[in-house]
């Protein structure tokens, strides 16, 4: 293909040269022919052309006979024209850089952000989640006006939209997939997401996924298939409306703390990773129970610890264990509490890439 192109702009710009040199040559032709003009050879026509077409018109060379005017009006024009070209390719120019950004094709920095393939109604209420809870999210869809729609509701420094087929997994880079701490397939059904997971993992190595099931029963085939995390929608639905009818106040609680503190009062479960500067590191369990709720107002309901190379997660244990590095401390808080607690344990909440 590119060798076609190159002859094509060969032969254009040697067209545009040949017909210069015509018009020059004769412009010098017929100058020649009167005393009084003051174009009389190349260096004087190749002058006179340069300043009419970039319209300076210094003045100091012009035609005098009729055919050299009318070769200058022929160059005048061609200044409009040129400069018309300019302005129209800077524009579309202009144009193609911004479309490209919006588009996402110049790609995002974003690091230990959520990656969501596929976007519709539920994909929207995480990405509301993911967004107030101060998480970073880069939605990929293949429709294009799904792009305008979501940066009308959230802020590109929240969200970054990558218009693209889903298949492209090379494209997919753009989105800074390997960088991502996981992976949402949010496709239309089950088999559609198990068969892009496993084509997906033959570009990209340890992403973690995760994924909802319309049936429960494929749970085992996409762990199988190395999905980090199955959400059932119709087993949690089922499981919250139980609940609600025969203990109401249980279900609303649980509704609530599932959902981000939007405000001080509002009250969440958060996670927070165990760093070198984690006050409660090597103290025991216990402790850290009573300190945060003294401290903090804020109620430990269990740990997650790294065993065989993966996270398990103890909930309020009964023998008092000891807070090691890596590990997660789980605990119910409001939105006041965290943001003292983001300060105190030198972290972020929510889960962080090993």
């Amino acid at each position: 293909m590119r060798q076609p192109n190159f002859l094509r702009i060969f032969f254009y710009v040697g067209s545009g040269l040949f017909l210069y040199f015509i018009l020059i040559t004769l412009l010098i032709y017929y100058e020649r022919t009167d005393d009084q003009s003051t174009i009389r050879n190349y260096f004087d026509a190749i002058w006179f052309s340069m300043v009419t077409v970039t319209t300076v018109g210094y003045g100091d060379y012009y035609p005098i006979t009729t055919v050299g005017r009318l070769i200058g009006y022929i160059f005048i024009f061609l200044s409009i024209g040129i400069y018309g070209l300019l302005i129209g390719q800077i524009s579309s120019l202009m144009t193609t850089i911004r479309e490209n950004k919006r588009l996402g094709f110049n790609g995002t920095h974003y690091r230990g952000h959520t990656i969501i393939v596929g976007w519709n109604t539920f994909g929207r209420a995480v990405t509301d989640q993911l967004v107030g809870a101060g998480k970073k999210v880069a939605i990929i869809t293949n429709i294009k006006n799904d792009v305008d729609m979501i940066y009308e509701k959230y802020s590109t420094k929240d969200v970054f939209v990558l218009y693209a087929d889903p298949n492209n997994f090379e494209f997919l880079k753009k989105a800074n997939i390997q960088d991502s701490s996981i992976v949402f397939i949010n496709l239309e059904d089950d088999t559609q997401k198990l068969v892009y997971i496993l084509n997906m993992k033959k570009y990209f190595e340890g992403l973690k996924y995760v994924v909802t099931l319309d049936n429960a029963n494929l749970k085992n085939s996409f762990f199988s298939a190395g999905v980090t995390h199955t959400i059932s929608k119709h087993e949690i639905s089922s499981k919250l409306l139980a609940s609600y009818i025969f203990e109401p106040d249980v279900a609303a609680y649980s509704e609530d703390i599932m959902s981000y503190a939007s405000t001080d009062e509002d009250h969440d479960i958060k996670q927070f990773k165990v760093v070198e500067q984690n006050p409660y590191l090597n103290k025991f369990y216990n402790h850290a129970f009573m300190d945060l709720k003294k401290k903090y107002n804020c109620v430990l309901i269990g740990i997650s610890k790294r065993k065989d190379g993966k996270m398990t997660l103890i909930k309020n244990p009964e023998e008092d264990i000891t807070v090691e590095l890596g590990d997660y401390l789980i605990m119910i808080m409001n939105g006041k509490s965290l943001k003292t607690l983001n300060e105190v344990f030198n972290t972020e909440e929510g889960f962080m890439q090993q």
